[in-house]
């Protein structure tokens, strides 16, 4: 559920938050423990950002003039295998545990037929924005406006967007925009710094001349973002570091791919480590979301819980890492 939101929102903030507020009291009412229904969402909602289309995508694809939709097409695969892989790590889980757990009996299938029916205006707008952007008929920022109509649309005739919907979703949309658009600001006149001193070229030329394996130099990036994501939000890191990381990568030859293999490959490898920093304590935000909407979890039992999913997220870089051809083959096509 999380990936399919995350397919027509494209922001994991949003996506924890709006499946906390459905997915939590569900799994109260089936006894869930409080540590596995909130590390499982906190972590479920990360998808938002991975999963096609992704605003920090849009940001990195900007910073580094790459191709959205390239982008878009290489993020499909390692979302798929990051769903799959916190899939298995959830019944690792409960079959070392049962008491995290209830069994229920499986919905009957007029209930499912239902469910099913009720989500198809929402399947029918990721496919408006999905086959716009891949069809060659809207580029992303059109197909976005395409979608936010339909969307709408949809909250008006499901009775959803009323005056107070209205009012609630301008200030929203306000506050979130403020708060973008100072981080833009800021990373502007950094950017504007490192310009002027030239320090992203010096370092990228040192690291090309000390004779470090580029893997050992990318191995360094990706701990560092690690670090950065305990203690910065995931808009500030792309903004402030792709300008000084990105030339470093493109001066380092790997595994013989081209510059724009290498542009799309790198971008989705620091997209994933992006992505944990969502969940890595201290200041991991959708830890915050999730706990703000379950109350009564402490945020230590949630933090607890994202580490089985945040072995998964390490060894699905690893393997991204030592493998691009797993991002790249869908680009082939």
């Amino acid at each position: 559920a999380c990936a399919g939101f995350g397919a027509i929102c494209g922001s994991s903030l949003a996506t924890a938050a709006t499946m906390s507020h459905v997915a939590l009291p569900e799994l109260r009412r089936h006894h869930y423990s409080g540590r596995l229904a909130t590390a499982t969402v906190a972590c479920g909602g990360t998808l938002g950002i991975l999963i096609p289309p992704s605003v920090p995508l849009i940001i990195y694809a900007v910073l580094t003039q790459e191709s959205i939709a390239k982008l878009f097409v290489a993020a499909v695969i390692p979302g798929i295998i990051a769903v799959i892989g916190y899939m298995i790590v959830l019944r690792i889980m409960v079959a070392r545990d049962s008491d995290t757990a209830d069994s229920i009996p499986k919905a009957p299938a007029s209930e499912r037929a239902k469910a099913f029916v009720s989500v198809l205006p929402v399947v029918g707008v990721f496919l408006v924005v999905i086959v716009g952007i891949y069809g060659g008929w809207a580029n992303p920022t059109e197909a976005a406006s395409i979608g936010a109509a339909a969307c709408g649309i949809l909250a008006v005739i499901q009775g959803g967007m009323r005056w107070e919907g209205i009012r609630t979703s301008l200030l929203g949309t306000a506050e979130t925009t403020a708060m973008i658009f100072l981080v833009l600001l800021g990373a502007d006149l950094l950017n504007s710094g490192l310009a002027l001193t030239q320090m992203p070229n010096e370092l990228a030329e040192w690291v090309k001349n000390s004779g470090l394996a580029p893997m050992l130099v990318l191995a360094a990036i990706l701990v560092l973002y690690l670090l950065l994501g305990c203690v910065m939000d995931s808009l500030a890191m792309i903004l402030l570091t792709i300008p000084i990381f990105y030339p470093v990568i493109m001066g380092l030859d790997f595994f013989g791919l081209d510059a724009t293999e290498k542009s799309i490959w790198f971008g989705i490898l620091a997209l994933m480590v992006v992505e944990i920093g969502l969940v890595t304590p201290p200041l991991g935000m959708n830890l915050f979301i999730v706990q703000r909407a379950a109350g009564d979890v402490p945020l230590t039992e949630t933090a607890k819980g994202v580490i089985p999913f945040l072995a998964s997220d390490i060894l699905r870089i690893i393997l991204l890492a030592l493998f691009p051809a797993i991002t790249l083959c869908l680009l082939s096509l």
